[in-house]
């Protein structure tokens, strides 16, 4: 099962990517303003992810639907 937590884009850099589904952080979700970073993985949360809030899919779909993450403009 996927895991999902969200981080300020600034830490993406300590990311262990080897321990993450995304291979690189151009492939990772980032909230519309580019501050948050979504990270998935499988299994135990990486060390360098400690203490972060874990997302259910389910959670995180929730947390997309909000302003922050999906834009209300049509294109």
């Amino acid at each position: 099962m996927r895991t999902y937590v969200i981080a300020d884009t600034s830490e993406a850099s300590s990311f262990d990517f080897d321990q993450l589904v995304d291979i690189d952080e151009s492939y990772s979700r980032k909230s519309l303003d580019g501050s948050k970073i979504l990270a998935r993985y499988v299994g135990d949360q990486p060390s360098f992810l400690g203490g972060k809030t874990e997302y259910t899919h389910a959670e995180i779909l929730d947390v997309f639907s909000h302003e922050d993450w999906t834009s209300s403009e049509s294109e």
